[in-house]
């Protein structure tokens, strides 16, 4: 079985202010996901805001963020198990962040032997 990432990510940091049945669907989404032994790894759910990161470059240069071209922020990752990505974006179509207009970007974890 394959592991991937499921990132999700926001337009607006105003729309990470998720209500508590918010909070408590994201959590009846990942409990639904462990249940089926598919649940990896939680990523402890939530990063932290814009500002709060930083990018280290070639040359020791260090930007303010992951990327600054973009408007979007990351709000969280989970790692699940699935057979192929159809399947993980199977699973990432359930989940509440589309209720705050996000989206989830799903990528396949690529392991050494």
């Amino acid at each position: 079985m394959k592991e991937f990432a499921l990132i999700f990510r926001l337009n607006d940091i105003a729309d990470f202010k998720p209500t508590p049945e918010q909070v408590q669907e994201r959590i009846n989404w990942l409990a639904g996901i462990a249940a089926q032994n598919k649940l990896a790894d939680k990523g402890n759910s939530l990063l932290p805001f814009p500002g709060s990161a930083k990018t280290v470059k070639n040359g020791n240069t260090v930007t303010d963020g992951p990327y600054t071209e973009i408007k979007e922020f990351i709000a969280g990752y989970v790692v699940v198990k699935a057979e192929t990505i159809d399947e993980a974006v199977e699973m990432a179509k359930d989940n509440p962040i589309f209720k705050l207009n996000g989206n989830v970007e799903i990528r396949e974890i690529l392991k050494r032997d």
